[in-house]
């Protein structure tokens, strides 16, 4: 990566991609080890709904196994093998919630069934075959280290992701890692977009008191790449990912890792001595446009330059398509309310979209707004409604109406001990 004795920032180069960017690895660990695993795993690959296997082979001493499979009109080649396991000790588990007993499980196992493949144009349609893969292929599952992401995923969120028609989010397919120097600084960065076809996105120079908000920076940026599926010019494409509370838009961009160090005159952490081993293939530095003419000149500004402006509360915006996801989600779930209703510690949310009476401020007509859940009569739920609408003049906060789940567009349930989301479902099971 280092040429002659040219300055560093001119020696900079991209390494080639890892074998774990060019295609995405999935670990998924059974909970009694190797015994019988590769018993019938044809038949249970083929009883995935809308799988069928054009050819097959299991692995041999040099070589992994295969399917050659079609899935909603597309042809996936996948790889699989037995191997070995240990559970990194730094190994991110992002939203998903483990018991105390599944760590110590995952900390004993030591086999595992590798599993990987090529991810086509949608990438969350691939990832939600491999789910389904890993868990028709390791029927006694205990948890899959997702290794292009860094991360674990637990037995109980695989299994209902699997079995659903929704495709996972985008935000599921990636992982923001934090890393901190003694002196406060943080380097932020991501794993799993390059199996997307998309570069991994970083911000230098955080700090503890904003990096909570450039996290959400590269979160909201990297389900934007991801969703809007969008040709994006590093350093001329852009993309509108939020405002703060003084109105300022939050406006990204990204330039390669190799440019965005030039920016930098001095880093703690992200600098070349950090980037011999990794970080140093398809990765780009996140910068932001703060106005109009900035943009149109390629004028970058550094993430930290926001950081007295960000405020308490900025807002981050969610694609269409995540929207429509959610929704679709919470009403094919929509069973676990009616289960949980009856429970008298629980307290339990649910968001309605209400016809707006302006039609012009609104792209689907909607108004969507929480209500609190009163009781269920058959098919239908009386709720009351939580706070003031702002396009719905014939309700109310108190008001209380009837509904059925074809209203419902996301719901929440308060438990004692936790609370739940559609998302979070698995935690009922």
């Amino acid at each position: 990566m280092f040429f002659g004795k040219k300055k560093e920032t001119d020696s900079l180069r991209e390494a080639p991609l890892g074998y774990w960017e060019e295609k995405s690895y999935m670990l998924a660990v059974p909970k009694d080890g190797a015994k019988n695993m590769l018993d019938g795993i044809f038949d249970r690959v083929a009883a995935i709904n809308g799988v069928q296997i054009k050819g097959k082979c299991l692995p041999g001493e040099e070589q992994p196994g295969k399917i050659i499979l079609t899935y909603d009109g597309e042809e996936y080649d996948v790889g699989f093998y037995v191997g070995g396991f240990c559970l990194p000790d730094m190994f991110g588990h992002q939203n998903y919630y483990f018991s105390e007993d599944e760590i110590a499980k995952l900390r004993q196992a030591d086999t595992s069934l590798t599993i990987f493949m090529e991810f086509h144009e949608d990438s969350r349609k691939s990832f939600h075959l491999q789910l389904k893969l890993a868990v028709a292929m390791v029927p006694d599952l205990l948890g899959i280290m997702d290794e292009s992401a860094e991360k674990m995923i637990c037995a109980k969120w695989a299994v209902m992701t699997a079995a659903s028609d929704v495709a996972p989010r985008s935000e599921d397919l990636f992982i923001v890692q934090a890393i901190s120097h003694k002196n406060g600084e943080i380097w932020l960065h991501t794993h799993g977009l390059c199996r997307c076809g998309i570069t991994e996105l970083e911000i230098l120079k955080s700090d503890k008191k904003n990096y909570d908000n450039h996290y959400h920076v590269l979160s909201t940026f990297a389900s934007y790449l991801l969703d809007k599926k969008e040709t994006f010019v590093p350093g001329k494409s852009s993309a509108y990912i939020g405002i703060l509370t003084n109105q300022q838009p939050i406006v990204v961009t990204y330039i390669p890792w190799t440019e965005g160090l030039k920016e930098y005159k001095k880093l703690s952490l992200g600098g070349l001595d950090d980037r011999k081993e990794g970080h140093n293939s398809k990765t780009s530095t996140v910068f932001v446009y703060k106005n109009e003419e900035d943009e149109k000149n390629g004028k970058l500004t550094k993430i930290s330059e926001f950081n007295r402006i960000w405020g308490d509360n900025p807002m981050f915006f969610i694609s269409n398509e995540e929207t429509d996801r959610m929704r679709t989600l919470a009403r094919e779930r929509f069973l676990f309310v009616k289960e949980q209703a009856d429970k008298k510690d629980n307290k339990i949310l649910i968001k309605v979209g209400l016809p707006i009476d302006d039609e012009d401020q609104n792209s689907d007509n909607l108004e969507h707004i929480w209500f609190e859940l009163i009781s269920f009569e058959g098919e239908r739920f009386k709720a009351k409604l939580l706070q003031e609408p702002y396009d719905v003049a014939d309700m109310h906060e108190g008001d209380e109406a009837w509904f059925t789940v074809d209203d419902v567009t996301d719901w929440i349930i308060y438990t004692p001990e936790f609370s739940v989301t559609p998302g979070t479902a698995y935690r009922l099971v």
